[in-house]
């Protein structure tokens, strides 16, 4: 499995909108989706798979996912016959129910390697998570090793999740919080790294309600969010990035610690707050977030 990075924001585009793909991968954007299922109407399918393999070999040095059509749509094997190509980073596969779904999957995907050459476990899996039955066996889905690993985190999808509860999405998001938590407790507990939020859906151009949603998913311990619209990208890459006051808490942290542990202590008080172990490790991951994107934003951009 390749090495994906810290994924702070992933955007949509539609599959048959070659020149949206052209735009969305000289934004910000950690990774760019080329879509293939909800927003490619079924006579444009074909020709979607084949603009979706062109981009990804034009695109080599992009993070470039792909999100295919479910398991049980007639759509998905010619979906990963297109676009399983070496420089392929990840399928993102909708309205996964179960931990054997994602297992039928990377069957799939290493048959197509095997068939093409390519690494087996090369292409990435992130399953999103949509409905009450996803979200029932949401542990066992992130819990699934396959051989070689290719689960990278899982997604989280609202819309398909709300019409499934027969509920509606709101600016506000109250009716959001029980799965996004779980999906979160989740992937921590099966050790994979923190999960994609949903996109904010509801007035999604709205940069304050967008903002809001972010800190929230953010607090819920998710590690970035799926975008819908270019206009959301600098929010949600700066939301998920640490603040520069984090940083410098940080490296006060362990510098203020490392002195109270070589003096014999090890639970200090710092502008307030209480210093032990745990928020020694928390520090340290901030800093090293930060010198990943940092490291991220001084490479020479390609393509």
């Amino acid at each position: 499995m390749k090495d994906l990075g810290i994924i702070r924001t992933a955007l949509f585009v539609p599959g048959n909108r070659p020149e949206r793909v052209d735009k969305a991968v000289r934004t910000a954007a950690d990774a760019v989706i080329i879509d293939l299922e909800d927003a490619v109407p079924y006579a444009a399918k074909k020709e979607a798979r084949r603009f979706a393999h062109e981009k990804i070999m034009q695109y080599k040095s992009r993070n470039i996912f792909v999100r295919i059509n479910s398991l049980d749509s007639e759509f998905m094997r010619d979906d990963l016959e297109t676009v399983v190509v070496e420089d392929l980073s990840c399928i993102i596969v909708p309205k996964i129910e179960s931990g054997n779904d994602v297992r039928q999957i990377d069957q799939y995907l290493f048959k197509e390697e095997e068939r093409k050459g390519i690494e087996p476990g090369a292409v990435s899996i992130m399953p999103l998570i949509e409905s009450a039955s996803a979200v029932e066996n949401v542990f066992q889905i992130a819990s699934i090793k396959t051989d070689p690993n290719r689960l990278f985190t899982l997604a989280f999808g609202a819309a398909d999740f709300t019409l499934d509860m027969g509920i509606a999405m709101t600016t506000t998001g109250e009716e959001l919080f029980y799965p996004r938590a779980r999906i979160a407790i989740a992937c921590r507990a099966a050790d994979i790294v923190p999960p994609l939020d949903t996109p904010s859906m509801v007035d999604f151009k709205n940069i304050e309600t967008l903002e809001t949603d972010a800190k929230t998913a953010r607090r819920l311990g998710f590690q970035g969010k799926l975008c819908i619209h270019p206009v959301q990208v600098e929010p949600c890459n700066r939301l998920f990035s640490p603040t520069e006051e984090e940083i410098e808490f940080a490296k006060k942290v362990i510098a203020e610690f490392d002195q109270a542990e070589a003096e014999g202590s090890a639970a200090i008080e710092l502008e307030g707050k209480f210093i032990d172990y745990a928020m020694v490790h928390r520090s340290k991951r901030v800093l090293a977030i930060s010198d990943i994107l940092k490291k991220r934003l001084s490479m020479p951009k390609k393509d």
